[in-house]
């Protein structure tokens, strides 16, 4: 993804987008998983380890 993003602001990630997300599985090597955005999970609009997110994955 060309215009990277941290995703730890909630005004940034909207449903729809084409994300790259480490699952909970990959955290010790940080490995990214594309997908898309299908809903917020996070109320808050910031959050130090990123905003969670219902995702459906993308199959190359």
């Amino acid at each position: 993804m060309s215009n990277r993003k941290d995703g730890k602001n909630r005004n940034e990630i909207k449903p729809g987008m084409k994300v790259n997300i480490v699952l909970k599985a990959d955290q010790k090597t940080g490995k990214l998983t594309p997908g898309i955005v299908k809903d917020l999970l996070t109320k808050s609009s910031t959050h130090p380890h990123g905003i969670n997110n219902v995702y459906q994955s993308v199959h190359k």
